[in-house]
């Protein structure tokens, strides 16, 4: 009932899930925004489009782009409850927070760092390819992401609960995991630099990079005992100064 074209809108709207972002529901006048063109599509009375507009402005809260998976679902649902089957909105309530945890370290703490940083280093050797890179990189990853993923849930429908619970969101954050600590490790050996004159050469032939690798862990260390970034960065400006005089 619903053609890709419609699917399409859907989408679309979606980037603007935030955009009415209230204390009260949260992200749901941003969701019934996105749901608008599937509803004028399965319900041509206006009493039907009233009473499916107010049952999508229920509470709801998820991280931006993993609301697509769940948006599919809905489609799906919405398709049957115009065919006069009986639905549930547990799905729905049920997906958003555990899709929300695996969202911010695939995306804020993975994707998003990665690109930083390649485009920053491609900036700072004057390279104008640096902030279209991370521009056109993210968004195509993500506008990617949002299409595949709605496509999955509206083909699954409330079935998609047997993929997530065999396992799949454990395996996202756990591959999200793996690739941002090997990221990390060559941010590390590339950015973070100490020098000592006397004993370099003999720490580089022992392990190139070992002093930075070594301040990196106090770092971690550090912020886990809940040391404020601040003091972090104050303290390493403080110290790199008097032990640079010395």
């Amino acid at each position: 009932m619903l053609d890709k074209k419609t699917r399409k809108k859907v989408m679309w709207r979606s980037t603007f899930l935030q955009g009415s972002w209230n204390y009260e529901r949260m992200q749901n006048g941003g969701w019934c925004f996105a749901m608008i063109p599937a509803l004028k599509k399965l319900y041509t009375k206006k009493e039907e489009q009233a009473d499916a507009l107010h049952r999508n402005l229920e509470f709801f809260n998820t991280h931006p782009y993993v609301v697509s998976p769940i948006l599919g679902v809905a489609l799906a649902q919405e398709e049957q409850r115009a065919q006069g089957k009986a639905v549930s909105q547990d799905v729905k309530v049920g997906m958003m927070g555990p899709l929300a945890g695996v969202a911010d370290p695939v995306f804020w703490f993975t994707a998003r760092p990665l690109l930083g940083a390649l485009g920053a280093s491609l900036a700072m050797e004057g390279s104008i390819l640096g902030p279209l890179v991370f521009f056109i990189g993210w968004n195509l990853m993500r506008i990617g992401f949002m299409w595949k993923s709605q496509e999955m849930g509206y083909e699954k429908g409330e079935h998609i609960s047997d993929d997530l619970a065999g396992g799949l969101l454990q395996k996202a954050t756990q591959m999200a995991g793996v690739v941002g600590m090997f990221a990390m490790g060559a941010l590390v050996q590339r950015y973070v630099s100490i020098d000592i004159p006397l004993i370099q050469d003999q720490l580089d032939g022992l392990l190139p990079g070992l002093l930075g690798l070594v301040a990196t862990f106090i770092c971690m260390k550090a912020l886990k005992k809940n040391v404020s970034l601040i003091v972090l960065i104050l303290a390493m400006f403080i110290i790199g100064v008097a032990i640079g005089l010395l």
